[in-house]
């Protein structure tokens, strides 16, 4: 008996298979318009804790703090006071916005199939890539622009340690535009729904790395060194004016704003 197939004639891996066929038979939850903001305001926090453990640690650890790309800490409060602020901009930005979204954009089912384990990396890299120029343009602009650096992104620039959970601690109009940019990507990419899950998941953890204040040694921008890295975005949040690109390296070399240090 041949293997089932994807939506676009490929065969289908039985274990994506399998755990598609788990998901759509909970559909109706996962079409929920509250969910999104529920699940990637815990997707963030979540790919949070481990750099929370590293800041406590680094107080009694060598080796942690040598992996510290600056002498500073960020103090508890600070942990705590972030995630007060992203949680209620969530709750009262966030929410009402991604649920009118999904409202918008919700299929009627989901498809019957899943991906091939080809398809599944192709939609990611290809949502990764076009989110990558997105956000450049866009984060670019937000500094050239006095007003929107002002009233949309001098928020994100706030603090003087970089912290994981400060990934997603911006004003409500640039998170907004951030979640939409997300968002945006993978509906241009068309691809499946569990690319799409994927892709978001993947987004969260890079941004959340990006931003943790560690230089690891296990850190993805050291197996794959067309990544930037925390370093790279740390340059960024020292120097404002270069390293705009959240991810890969290539805008910023085409256009001059690239630092290395």
């Amino acid at each position: 008996m041949s293997a089932p197939l994807t939506q676009r004639g490929e065969p289908c891996g039985p274990m994506l298979q399998t755990l598609w066929d788990y998901v759509s038979e909970h559909q109706g939850v996962l079409l929920s318009p509250y969910l999104p903001t529920f699940c990637a305001f815990l997707t963030h926090v979540t790919c949070c804790v481990p750099f929370l453990v590293l800041d406590l640690l680094a107080g009694v650890s060598r080796r942690v703090r040598a992996w510290r790309i600056t002498a500073g800490e960020p103090p508890l409060f600070a942990w705590f006071k972030c995630l007060w602020k992203i949680a209620v901009q969530y709750l009262t930005v966030v929410l009402p916005a991604t649920a009118l979204l999904q409202m918008a954009r919700s299929p009627a089912q989901f498809p019957e199939r899943s991906p091939s384990s080809w398809q599944l990396f192709v939609d990611v890299v290809a949502c990764f890539l076009l989110f990558d120029a997105l956000f450049f343009f866009w984060h670019r602009c937000m500094h050239r622009v006095t007003w929107l650096y002002r009233n949309i992104h001098q928020q994100h620039h706030q603090h003087q340690e970089p912290f994981a959970l400060q990934a997603q601690d911006a004003s409500s109009p640039e998170l907004l535009s951030l979640l939409l940019l997300a968002q945006l990507s993978a509906c241009l990419v068309n691809c499946h729904p569990l690319s799409e899950a994927l892709f978001h998941i993947l987004n969260t953890w890079l941004a959340v790395e990006d931003h943790c204040g560690y230089d690891l040694p296990w850190a993805l921008h050291r197996l794959l060194p067309f990544l930037g890295g925390a370093p790279h975005h740390h340059i960024h949040h020292r120097l404002h004016n270069v390293n705009f690109a959240p991810y890969f390296t290539h805008w910023d070399h085409l256009f001059g704003t690239y630092s290395g240090e």
